[in-house]
């Protein structure tokens, strides 16, 4: 079977990868050291963890569409003087101008999640370039954020082809390594389910994926950020990350 021309004069492999990670316990650093990825991510400068040795978190949103919860996380966020990024889609940029316009004005990032949410790995890079230009043109016009730095690959998935390529348009893949089942809105199950998912895997350096379409995460939203502060833990913006671990 003959390779698609953009694959076949690619010098970095496409071989799929379904970001995945050892979820922290009692304190302990999670880990990508089993998952089979670990030395591309470093190879391309790739976000999973910030700085160990300090108590940071890094707060981050997927916003693929609107359920009705963002306004109350930003309400959260701003009370708290806590910063956050948020990916969002093509559809989220047409669905919600207000809502991107409050999230620059409030001292936010938006984050790349491609245009349509497709499979990264299996379009070429035109078609990637494309996606992710859309996305920074369309928010920079309606913001005025003038500077898109970070990408969260739709479903986490990645090749290496992939981070060499979004690396090339000047991006940061970011991953996480804390997160839980928390995308499907038909499936609540309260606000102390999402406290304690994120808080049983709290550890420092921790990049906190969320997604914003869940009522439990906007309900637990301000006890997560109280409880980790009792804790020691500051809650940083990606661009305060002055260090990378894996």
């Amino acid at each position: 079977m003959l390779q698609p021309a953009y694959l076949a004069s690619s010098a970095e492999s496409n071989h799929a990868f379904h970001f995945g990670f050892k979820k922290s316990k009692n304190g302990g650093l999670a880990s990508i050291n089993e998952e089979g990825f670990k030395e591309i991510l470093q190879k391309h400068g790739a976000i999973f963890l910030g700085d160990t040795t300090q108590k940071e978190l890094y707060l981050t949103f997927d916003n693929g569409y609107e359920n009705g919860h963002t306004s109350k996380i930003l309400d959260v966020l701003k009370e708290k003087k806590v910063p956050a990024t948020f990916f969002v889609t093509g559809h989220y940029i047409k669905d919600q101008p207000d809502l991107l316009k409050r999230m620059v004005a409030e001292g936010h990032i938006i984050g790349n999640h491609s245009w349509s949410h497709p499979d990264i790995t299996t379009v070429s890079n035109d078609k990637m370039s494309q996606e992710l230009n859309r996305v920074r043109d369309e928010v920079t016009a309606l913001t005025g954020q003038m500077e898109m730095l970070y990408l969260r690959t739709p479903r986490g998935i990645f090749s290496e082809r992939t981070l060499a390529k979004s690396k090339e348009l000047g991006y940061t893949n970011v991953f996480w390594s804390i997160a839980y089942k928390d995308w499907d809105p038909k499936n609540h199950k309260g606000w102390r389910y999402a406290y304690d998912n994120v808080m049983g895997q709290l550890h420092p350096g921790a990049v906190i994926l969320l997604h914003a379409v869940s009522k439990d995460n906007a309900d637990a939203l301000g006890q997560i950020i109280d409880a980790a502060r009792q804790q020691g833990y500051e809650f940083k913006s990606l661009d305060q990350m002055k260090k990378k671990s894996y």
